[in-house]
Parts: structure tokens; C-alpha cells; sequence
């Protein structure tokens, strides 16, 4: 058997436990099927949870199964886990030995993202140490190679000094940062303007494939904790301007405890978050906070190393907040709602599920983040903005435009989902918008002559925003994560058909050439 290319050999002690495994699983009363089922999806492994059960004397006493697996995870890291993690890096395009080694560094329970970042800081100061040793070789170097060297190891020590928290290029609030001037194609130096944006952490040539087809610019990378109390890695690629950029106001709270004041009574002195990771479109299950209360009723005190580690990671898993003693629960959706920079109440009411809010929201911009990037236009368009949002979702774009105080003159809305779209529509109302609202239901369907006669009507399009699904580029999905060849993530595509027939339509019309300062 080989995993990732690289010969697996089991010692004989490994296939007896595998065999006994097997043969224990086939001898478990039924009555341990639901208990197997609850164990894997809160992590363990399957083939832990059967040896938690059997050593109780295959009894079925959860909470000391419970402890069984807690000790037993503690004492070995899981195999099939590593394998997993490892598997998620290759496919991210990073080479089999770097992962191993930053899986080696910080283990496998550690996030996906942290240990990206650690990958590409040892991969650019493996680049910065390159450079230096070319430029010792002056006999060799010109003065111009040299200058050019010197630019470039520059660059990269920028980008080893951000690694950490995503490379940010163009500057965030409230840090030092040093701003890079760009010089951006002919073709696209003009209006309209264009925003995309899609997961940072996507597989192997995605973001190349991407910035190739979006005139070669290259993808701003911004990590949201900068904006909120959670983190969320995101890609942009726009031809906006880069200078005199400002965030929405008022500032949202920036950690956990000014987000959440009510939880820093019950906040243990193990749980070190400041931030909250991702916002995604679950939710825990009542089950996984049920166990977490009761592994942790176990102990007067705080609880041991082991436990400690193993309550953390599931509680980083879902995001959990604590909420008395010993008692966690997931973020509610007004809670994701404040967090991702939305009205509160934005997706609540008019038939929409809480299920369908978590998926809404999960999906959607960090509005805070988007308004930072947009806030230049704000100068720009003191008379109103006609925008084509694409994938509007549930109108994060929008949102961001009026929170900044640019007037919404003409939005045509492009989104799959009823649901999103009665949110949008039901937002635009209650915030008595003046401009008209056009809502389109899919993307592919938007024709060069619904295009026309839009540009017609408007007088052209200001901004075209959107991100296209990003199913096939995260992390979390183990099982199709095909990259720009997804079904879902495809539809990038339809994205860029768009944009590049507007910027035909309207290369000379005489409204569009206000040049990109």
C-alpha cells in the first residue's frame, strides 16, 4: 500500500491490531452502533473506539468509554489522522517532506492554516538565504542582477514577516506595514472596477490559474481576524486603488472576550483564544457539548494535560464558547451575524431555517474586510455606484457599499438561492434604499444582450464583485475538492465571462475612463 506516494509497511504487531479490529467489530453487540457512530463524528477514530469499548468490557457506559478514548488518544496520536492532515498539504501543493515536518513540529491536531503558514515561512526563508548567497557572488552579479536581488529579497522578507498571518501585501488597520505599489495591465487600468474573492487555502495552482485568467494580477491575501474576533482566510483579486484605504465605522470588537463580555466569567484559564477560527456552515450537534460537560464535570480541578488537549480541539472544531461552568455551546446565527459585520437580524425571520442561516452566513464576506478594500471608492462616487454583484449571496457586497455610505444606484443581483435572494430583497426594503434592485437567479444564464442592456440603461457598470463557490477549493471537504474543476467552483468561470465581456462592452464608452490611481 502506498499513501502519497510514499511506501506504508506495517509490522506485524500493526496487522494484528488491524485484524483484531476487524473481528471486534463483528462481535460488538448492535446496541454499540449509535455509541461507534457518536465517538467518530465528535473524531476518534473508529478503530480507538472499538478498544475504548472493549477494554470497559464491552459495557455501555459512555462516560467511561469516554475517558477510555480520552486516555487512549492522549498516550498515541492517531495514524489515519496524520495521514489525513498530510494528505490535505499535498494537495495544497506543498511537498511531502515540508508537511511531514511541520505536521512533525506541531502535530496533528494543529489547523490546517497554521501549518500552511509554517510551510511558507521556511519555504521563503530558504529563498531570502538563497539571495544573499547570490549576491556574495559579485564577480558574477551585475549591478543590475544585484539591484534586482535586492528588490526581490526585499519582497520576500515582507512576505516571511506576514507569513504567519497570511501574506497581506497591501496593509491592514492598525498594523505596520509597508505599502507596495503595483502597476496593473492597460486592458483593466481603467473602470469598471472588479472584485473576487475566494478562500485563501485553496489546492495546488488554483490561485495561478485564477490570477492567469483575472489579466495576471496577483491575489491580496488577508486574514479577517484583523477586522473581527474570528479568523478567515480569503484571496482577493481587483484592480482597485491600494492607497488610502479606511475601515467601516464603528470598529468591531477584535477577540473573543470584547465580542462575548458575558463568557469571561466561565472562561477556563486553559483556553487560550483570543479568536475564533472560520466561520463555517454547521454547527455543533447537542451530543458533542453533552459529552464536553460531562468529561469535564469529571474533575474538581482543572482537568489533566491530556483532557485539556482534547477538549480544546473539539472545541476549536465547532467554535465553541463557554457559557457557564463546564458547559460550551456553539455561536448562535445573530452571533455570526455581528461577527461577519451583518445587521443584526439580516438573515433571521421570512421562513429562513437556522440551518439555512448557518449555511447563508457561513458562505457569505466578512462585510468589514470587503468595506476596507472598498472604502476608496467612497471619493469616487459621491453621486451613487451601479454595481453587478455576482454570487451576491446574501448581499454582502451590498451591505458593505452602505455601510460606507456609497449611495446604491443600480445592483443587479445574481443569486442561485432563494433564500439569499429573499434576504437581499428583504434588506433593501427595510434599509429604504433609493436605486433599483434588478435580481437575476443564475449566473449562467446572464446573456451579452441582458449585459447590453443593462450597460444601456445604467450607463455602464462601476463594479463587478462576487466570489464564485468555493465547495472545491476548502479544506474541509475531504471528498471533492477538485479545484477550478469542481461542479461548484467551475462556475469561476461564469465570472469571468462576465467580467470580460463588460470590460469589452464598455472600453469606449467615454463614462469609464477615469483612470486607477
Amino acid at each position: 500500500m502506498e499513501v502519497f506516494g510514499v511506501p506504508s509497511s506495517y509490522s506485524q504487531e500493526e496487522s494484528y491490531e488491524q485484524s483484531v479490529a476487524e473481528s471486534s467489530t463483528r462481535s460488538l453487540n448492535a446496541k454499540h452502533a449509535n455509541m461507534i457512530r457518536n465517538f467518530v463524528g465528535m473524531g476518534f477514530s473508529r478503530e480507538t473506539v472499538i478498544r475504548a469499548i472493549n477494554e470497559n468490557g464491552r459495557g455501555d457506559d459512555e462516560e467511561e468509554i469516554m475517558d477510555t478514548l480520552l486516555t487512549l488518544t492522549a498516550e498515541k496520536p492517531s495514524t489515519e489522522e496524520n495521514d489525513e492532515i498530510l494528505s490535505i498539504l499535498v494537495d495544497m501543493g506543498y511537498a511531502f517532506e515540508d508537511a511531514s515536518t511541520a505536521i512533525d513540529k506541531y502535530g496533528p491536531k494543529a489547523e490546517i492554516s497554521d501549518l500552511a503558514d509554517f510551510i511558507s515561512a521556511s519555504q521563503l526563508e530558504k529563498e531570502i538565504d538563497s539571495l544573499q548567497d547570490l549576491t556574495k557572488i559579485k564577480h558574477v552579479a551585475s549591478v543590475d542582477t544585484q539591484t534586482e536581488v535586492s528588490k526581490a529579497s526585499t519582497f520576500i522578507k515582507l512576505c516571511y514577516n506576514c507569513c504567519s498571518s497570511i501574506q497581506t501585501r497591501f496593509g491592514v488597520p492598525n498594523e505596520v506595514s509597508q505599502v507596495i505599489s503595483r502597476e496593473l495591465p492597460s486592458e483593466v487600468a481603467d473602470k469598471p472596477y472588479f472584485y473576487f474573492e475566494n478562500v485563501a487555502l485553496a489546492p495546488k495552482g488554483v490561485w495561478n490559474n485564477i490570477s492567469r485568467f483575472l489579466f495576471e494580477i496577483e491575489p491580496e491575501f488577508v486574514d479577517s481576524k484583523y477586522f473581527c474576533a474570528a479568523m478567515r482566510k480569503r484571496g482577493y483579486i481587483h484592480n482597485l486603488p491600494i492607497h488610502n484605504r479606511s475601515p467601516v465605522l464603528p470598529i468591531p470588537p477584535l477577540t473573543i472576550r470584547e465580542a462575548f463580555p458575558s463568557t469571561e466569567k466561565w472562561w477556563p484559564s486553559w483556553d487560550k483564544r483570543t479568536k475564533l477560527n472560520c466561520l463555517l456552515t454547521g454547527t455543533a450537534p447537542g451530543t458533542v457539548t453533552d459529552r464536553l460537560r460531562k468529561t469535564l464535570e469529571k474533575f474538581d480541578d482543572e482537568p489533566p494535560q491530556n483532557v485539556q488537549e482534547n477538549v480544546l480541539q473539539e472545541i476549536k472544531k465547532w467554535n465553541l464558547v463557554w457559557v457557564g461552568k463546564n458547559k460550551l455551546a456553539p455561536l448562535e446565527p445573530d452571533e455570526y451575524e455581528m461577527l461577519l459585520g451583518f445587521p443584526k437580524d439580516h438573515t433571521r425571520g421570512g421562513g429562513i431555517t437556522r440551518t439555512d442561516r448557518y449555511k447563508s452566513l457561513g458562505n457569505a464576506f466578512q462585510v468589514d474586510t470587503v468595506s476596507y478594500h472598498l472604502s476608496v471608492l467612497k471619493d469616487r462616487f459621491p453621486n451613487g455606484i451601479n454595481v453587478l454583484s455576482l454570487f451576491s449571496g446574501i448581499g454582502g457586497a451590498e451591505v458593505a457599499l452602505d455601510r460606507l455610505g456609497i449611495m446604491l444606484k443600480n445592483v443587479v443581483s445574481v443569486e442561485i438561492a432563494e433564500v439569499n435572494r429573499n434576504i437581499i430583497h428583504c434588506w433593501w426594503e427595510q434599509t429604504n434604499q433609493k436605486g433599483n434592485l434588478i435580481e437575476v437567479e443564475d449566473v449562467q444564464k446572464v446573456s451579452s444582450n441582458q449585459l447590453r442592456q443593462w450597460i444601456t440603461k445604467f450607463g455602464g457598470f462601476d463594479l463587478i464583485i462576487g466570489g464564485s463557490p468555493c465547495n472545491n477549493f476548502s479544506g474541509s471537504n475531504r471528498v471533492s475538492r477538485h479545484g477550478l474543476e469542481g461542479k461548484q467552483s467551475s462556475l469561476f468561470f461564469e465570472y469571468y465571462r462576465i467580467l470580460e465581456a463588460v470590460i469589452e462592452m464598455q472600453k469606449n464608452d467615454p463614462q469609464g475612463n477615469n483612470k486607477v490611481q
